[in-house]
């Protein structure tokens, strides 16, 4: 089985092809991974503009796709004659929300084969709604023009399921997963894959958000998670200001997060510090150290909590937020002190990906739908 994944739930388009052998033990080979960013086009504004985002992946959809059949070896010309009219009236009906796609998708399907893909897996949500239909739209048009069965994908269970492309599911479960990003700060029990219940989430800013936020406030770059994490790495143990950050609700009696606080917090500290020290590099690293370490405080408490009081086996890591360093560094240790296994994916796969798209497309294999009923979901939710 061959499995075509697309992602465009935020700012990265992405499309991978998965080869899947076998279906009690399954065997993944990655055939392609492609994945172009948007962290150039949005770098000026400090953050994602929806609008701005949708249109890069209208102009960036087919030539990632073949980008990705070709690295897989899928793409080959084609000797047939042109779609009819009726077919391309169909696909520019798909598309009439999309019209920067329509001629290059056309031209695209006329001049190559239809590929040797088994089903076409699409993120459906949770992300921002216009680029999410970007994604949904382009996959119905790729679905109708090659009669290809077509999943919808929860891109938050995808951020969990990418773990499961080099680790057996055998004796995984129970699991207390750990989806954080820019857009995403949740806890969820994984009773088994496909059996999920949200046990807590942000009620406000999430992690990445977090990061980014703070990053602009501090003058740091976009992203914020990896700006951040450079500054903090520079500290001087030796020379401290004593700067000390709130950890948002990390004693309250839930699973829930909150990190505007933490925010407003930095946004004071960084007001009433005078120029020469707020602009000096001792004072930039403590505070990005700190904003990290509060960050990480409170995610490892929740999550720990969670894992202890429904006794997971596993802790599942996922999201972009997962690939910072000393988060999983620290998290190793505190599971380890816990005897609780805990496992992430490389932090290439912790960003958005269509790889991630395709792995969460063989394990919801059977949730085909007709084409035409597919929609996005900016609000979809995991579970209960």
């Amino acid at each position: 089985m061959k499995i075509l994944g697309i992602e465009t739930s935020c700012d990265d388009t992405g499309i991978a092809v998965l080869k899947i052998k076998g279906s009690k033990n399954p065997v993944f080979d990655v055939l392609s991974n492609v994945v172009s960013s948007q962290t150039e086009v949005h770098k000026e504004y400090g953050g994602v503009y929806p609008i701005m985002a949708r249109r890069e992946h209208q102009k960036n959809l087919v030539q990632v796709l073949g980008k990705s059949l070709k690295k897989a070896g899928l793409l080959k010309s084609s000797e047939a004659t042109s779609k009819n009219d009726e077919q391309i009236r169909e696909i520019n009906k798909i598309l009439v929300r999309e019209t920067d796609l329509q001629e290059t998708l056309l031209s695209f399907l006329q001049k190559y084969e239809k590929p040797d893909i088994d089903l076409i897996a699409v993120t459906n949500g949770p992300g921002l709604d216009p680029c999410l239909w970007v994604g949904v739209n382009f996959a119905k048009a790729l679905s109708y023009s090659w009669n290809i069965p077509i999943i919808p994908i929860n891109h938050v269970e995808a951020h969990a399921l990418i773990n499961f492309l080099g680790v057996k599911a055998k004796g995984v479960f129970p699991a207390i997963a750990l989806v954080v990003s820019g857009g995403h700060t949740q806890i969820i029990l994984m009773e088994a894959i496909g059996k999920y219940k949200i046990l807590g989430e942000t009620r406000d800013d999430a992690a990445g958000e977090c990061f980014d936020k703070t990053a602009r406030i501090l003058g740091l770059g976009y992203p914020g998670g990896p700006a951040i994490a450079k500054a903090a790495g520079e500290c001087d143990p030796s020379k401290k200001l004593g700067i000390k950050l709130p950890r948002p609700m990390i004693n309250s009696k839930d699973y829930d997060f909150s990190f505007s606080g933490l925010k407003t917090a930095v946004l004071y500290d960084h007001l009433k510090k005078t120029a020469k020290i707020k602009n000096g590099k001792e004072y930039m690293c403590e505070i990005a150290n700190e904003i990290q370490q509060s960050i990480i405080d409170v995610l490892i408490k929740k999550t720990i909590t969670a894992a202890k009081d429904y006794k997971a086996k596993t802790i599942i890591l996922g999201g972009g937020v997962s690939a910072n360093s000393e988060l999983k560094k620290q998290f190793q240790k505190k599971s380890l002190e816990q005897n609780i296994n805990i496992i992430f994916p490389e932090p290439v796969l912790s960003t958005d990906n269509g790889l991630m798209i395709a792995v969460a497309g063989y394990y919801n294999k059977d949730k085909v739908i007709n084409w035409k009923n597919l929609k996005a979901d900016s609000n979809l939710r995991i579970g209960e």
